[in-house]
């Protein structure tokens, strides 16, 4: 096809509809342009940069089966794609259009591209008859006319059938009828009269010229048989009748009752009525008519979606011998009614759509069409139910669901939007269509721990290696942004974190990479950051208390002047000792912490020998009754020191205990002077007023560095219970805090005191209870962190 053939004219209209989205642009185009042909230029008639709009995803969607245009993004240019023919796109129909969607994105712009299809004459008339026969007789009146057959031309508009042309001849002429906006059709009109014994047949040519330039032709030749037959033909009483009918009438209402006359007499005065089939279009097959009356019925259903409008001829003919016949013009119209729902139609352009998508984000179009027409095609559309969409329209019956609320995907990961579109007929029909809508993820929650701060109780002496705690985060995102890892993120007291524990990034499972020593290191602390792979990436921090827990791993030390197991120590006393005489003090101390350090003394006597007793928790060592002649002057004792772990751990030390008969020979580390217990002297009394005073400045100081010591790990172990100070009856003192306990030891009687702080093993807040009854025995309850009850005795 030619370059001038193809020559393409496009115009521009732009219909601003209410808001920023929606315009309309228009192009014209021949049919069978060759591909790559421009249509138009995009980016001129946008007034976009080139260069923007492949940045900005220019997208052309069209409900077609195939994809007849195209945008090069290079050029902006909009071309033909595909081979386009019109009277495959657009069967008898006047105007032919192709309706497109136009997407632009950031800002979102959408247009609506209207390109007209432009005919060719492309296609020549033609006749559906090979041959056409007609018997005229010879009687006919010159004027007469005949009607003829109907050329075909599947161009439309000035491209159609224009006129017909009849071969030279001496007997007709042929008179051209046009109806408009209807086909052009063409009668033989008698000139000269007939002589069938002069010319029996009469051969014509009768040739259809189309509106092209050049013209096409189409060519049927014609056989006029004279025939001998009665002078008079039917008439109607009008050239043109004209009825409507309902296209929901049902088979066999009548449409119209035609009449035609005959000033004959008999069988030539008698006339039947038929039907005439002209080109591919034979009434018979959508209506029926009766020969005799003429009247005329609906045979099959009628749509006027599909045609609203029959055109056709109805024939009258008489019975005479050589019959004659006229022919009548009858336009039927169909009357439409509300027989069509609407249909809705959905073109998906960004689904799933992100949570985080901005209001107003276009998510897909919706086309809503009903093939009715007037008021009953007219439609109108909404959403059902309460969701985070709206309608938006663009242009006539084309609207935009845009997102118009938040998203959250961890709340409603999809949505079922059902779109009801309803026309204005009477009564109204609706139809529904449901679009799901997925919603995908973005990494907008970090990971997040079960609790704020984790404490971990862990045993000292545990093997390196061992796995203390798998920490767990967990993140409501899906996929890559829920994938959490785990790293340390520093923070630690007083050590290195990375030098004592690891993590497996992938599980949570905190490693011990050394043994703990719970005489070096108590408590230490670290952050652990759980972070996920989301983009950017997610997270948080947990802070990590790790509790050493005392193990029973330290025996007793003895403390000076004595010595343990494998020396012999010496004390004296007078043969005139009294019952409760002090003798000597035991002293010790374990540096295991709580229960593991608190110790208790036991004495081991020859046997027969009953004249000492040791006080279990102070150690002193003082004699039950007064010498006899009968005891021995010398007594070798052995004191064990066990604590209270489990197993127990012991020290010995040996004190041989000399009976002298003279004060002035004792030698000991501690003066004795013998005082009966029931007696208070202005001693004692000095001696209890400096207990109590050291005892408040000690408890104050300790009370101070708590407090001090709290403030600065933030409050960490304050869930613990207040201080605690228990009276002993053998005259000690317990201190316990949250974080510590203090045993305070002194004998009343003794000139001088000795004081020994006992640490306890951390944490002793859940419950430590120590009483000491009068026979130097003590009974312990623990509970330990794990809520279980431990008793001792």
């Amino acid at each position: 096809m030619g370059i001038g053939r193809n020559k393409i004219s496009w115009t521009l209209f732009i219909l601003c509809l209410c808001d920023w989205t929606a315009a309309q642009i228009s192009f014209s185009v021949s049919e069978e342009a060759d591909k790559g042909t421009v249509v138009g230029s995009l980016a001129k008639t946008l007034n976009v940069n080139v260069r923007d709009l492949e940045t900005r995803n220019l997208n052309i969607v069209s409900g077609y089966s195939k994809k007849y245009f195209d945008a090069n993004l290079k050029t902006g240019d909009f071309y033909v794609n595909e081979r386009i023919d019109r009277e495959e796109l657009c069967p008898n129909t006047a105007k032919c259009t192709m309706n497109l969607e136009l997407i632009l994105t950031d800002p979102m712009v959408h247009h609506r591209i209207e390109v007209l299809i432009v005919d060719l004459n492309d296609n020549a008339p033609t006749f559906v008859e090979k041959l056409y026969s007609l018997n005229i007789s010879e009687l006919s009146p010159t004027g007469e006319h005949f009607l003829l057959p109907l050329a075909i031309d599947a161009d439309m508009g000035s491209h159609s059938v224009k006129t017909y042309r009849l071969s030279p001849n001496e007997y007709f002429s042929l008179d051209v009828q046009s109806s408009g906006e209807h086909s052009v059709s063409a009668e033989l009109v008698l000139l000269k009269a007939l002589d069938r014994e002069k010319q029996a047949v009469v051969k014509l040519n009768l040739t259809a010229v189309d509106g092209g330039k050049p013209a096409k032709t189409g060519s049927l030749n014609i056989n006029v048989n004279v025939l001998d037959a009665n002078d008079n033909t039917p008439s109607f009483s009008n050239t043109l009748y004209k009825a409507r009918v309902d296209e929901d009438a049902p088979t066999g209402s009548v449409v119209i009752q035609l009449s035609a006359t005959d000033l004959d007499e008999g069988d030539n005065a008698k006339v039947i009525y038929s039907f005439v089939k002209r080109g591919n279009f034979n009434p018979a097959d959508v209506f029926s008519i009766n020969g005799e009356s003429g009247e005329i019925t609906v045979k099959n259903n009628l749509d006027y979606e599909a045609q609203s409008a029959y055109e056709f001829h109805v024939q009258a003919r008489d019975q005479g011998p050589l019959p004659r016949s006229t022919n009548v013009k009858l336009l039927v119209e169909v009357a439409d009614v509300n027989d069509n729902a609407p249909v809705i139609a959905v073109t998906s352009l960004m689904n799933p759509v992100k949570e985080d998508a901005e209001i107003g984000s276009v998510v897909a179009l919706v086309t809503v069409t009903d093939r009715d027409g007037g008021k009953n095609g007219q439609t109108k559309c909404k959403i059902s139910g309460s969701v985070p969409f709206k309608l938006k329209s663009n242009y006539k019956n084309y609207y935009s669901l845009v997102v118009d609320g938040h998203l959250d995907r961890e709340r409603l990961s999809s949505y079922n939007v059902m779109i009801t579109a309803a026309d204005e007929g009477n009564p109204p029909l609706s139809s529904t269509d449901v679009i799901t809508v997925h919603v995908s993820d973005v990494n907008d929650n970090p990971p997040s721990f079960l609790e704020h701060v984790i404490n971990i109780y862990v045993k000292e002496n545990s093997p390196v290696g061992a796995l203390i705690y798998t920490i767990t985060a967990v993140d409501p995102d899906v996929g890559e942004n829920a994938r959490v890892t785990y790293s340390l993120d520093g923070g630690s007291t007083h050590i290195s974190e990375a030098s004592v524990v690891n993590i497996n990034s992938e599980t949570g499972d905190i490693i011990s990479l050394q043994s703990f020593n719970y005489e070096e290191i108590k408590t230490f602390q670290f952050k652990v950051q759980a972070t996920d792979s989301g983009v950017p990436p997610l997270s948080s921090n947990v802070t990590v208390n790790v509790l050493v827990l005392d193990e029973n791993d330290n025996s007793p030390a003895i403390l000076p002047p004595y010595s343990e197991h494998g020396s012999v120590n010496s004390e004296s006393i007078p043969y005139s000792a009294e019952a409760g005489y002090f003798v000597a003090k035991i002293r010790a101390v374990d540096a295991d912490s709580g229960y593991n350090a608190l110790l208790s003394y036991h004495l081991s006597e020859p046997r027969g020998n009953n004249l000492f007793r040791i006080g279990t928790s102070s150690g002193e060592i003082r004699t039950k009754r007064r010498m006899s002649d009968n005891d021995l002057k010398s007594h070798p004792l052995v004191v064990l020191v066990c604590d209270n772990g489990e197993p127990s751990l012991s020290a010995t030390v040996s004190i041989e205990v000399v009976v002298v008969e003279n004060t002035a020979d004792i030698q000991t580390q501690f003066r004795h002077v013998p005082i009966k217990e029931e007696s208070f002297s202005d001693l004692n009394l000095y001696l209890l007023i400096a207990i109590v005073s050291v005892s408040v400045i000690f408890l104050l100081s300790l009370i101070t560095l708590m407090a001090v010591k709290c403030h600065r790990t933030d409050g960490t172990f304050s869930r613990y219970s207040a201080p605690m100070i228990t009276t002993h009856p053998d005259g000690s003192w317990s201190y316990s805090k949250s974080t510590q306990q203090y045993d305070v030891c002194f004998s009343s009687d003794t000139l001088k005191s000795d004081v020994v702080v006992f640490p306890a093993p951390f944490p002793p807040a859940d419950g430590d209870l120590i009483s000491i009854n009068g026979g130097d025995t003590f009974t312990r309850t623990q509970t330990l962190p794990n809520k279980e009850k431990v008793s001792y005795s």
